[in-house]
């Protein structure tokens, strides 16, 4: 898997070691959390390095996940990984039902309110744990006096529409919030 920046989409990073047999640590970003156990073939990014690895084995832990890599037996190896992002290949995601996204698939959309009314693009979202997920919309109108909007990621009563072949998202949002 020789993979461009572009094609890898980051899933969580390696914290810290655990144990003395080469586990580390692992902050998933995925939704379960031990999703980002099905991908096999990681791409270890950190400071513009980039190195492809394997996982043996992996498992819940706490709060949190750890995996033991191909090749790293060792404590101190283990400790070499700590602070690299996890990636795997866009083309490794399962395809998602109609009317779910990515968030990769979200961030640079304009969203525009039902009426028509230009807000501004998704800069990221944001997990806001057992409630819903929000879309953070910066503005690029130069007569709007919001520079962001966080808009709340609420299907049919908020979010109207998404239609990713034109980059756009219709929200049914007061834009003086």
């Amino acid at each position: 898997m020789s993979e461009s920046a572009s094609e890898l989409i980051t899933l969580g990073k390696i914290t810290s070691v655990y144990g003395v047999r080469g586990w580390v640590k692992v902050y998933s970003y995925t939704d379960p959390m031990d999703g980002i156990l099905a991908y096999q073939d990681w791409v270890l990014r950190r400071n513009g390095e980039q190195r492809q690895v394997r996982v043996e084995r992996g498992k819940s832990h706490g709060k949190g996940m750890i995996a033991h890599l191909e090749g790293v037996d060792d404590r101190l190896e283990a400790e070499q990984l700590a602070g690299y992002e996890i990636a795997v290949a866009r083309s490794s995601l399962p395809e998602l039902p109609e009317g779910e996204y990515y968030w990769w698939q979200l961030e640079g959309l304009q969203v525009d309110t039902v009426e028509g009314l230009e807000l501004g693009k998704v800069s990221h979202l944001i997990s806001a744990g057992s409630a819903n997920d929000v879309l953070v919309v910066t503005s690029t109108r130069a007569d709007d006096d919001k520079a962001e909007r966080l808009i709340p990621w609420l299907w049919e009563e908020v979010v109207k529409s998404v239609d990713l072949d034109a980059k756009r998202i219709t929200v049914d949002w007061d834009p003086d919030f």
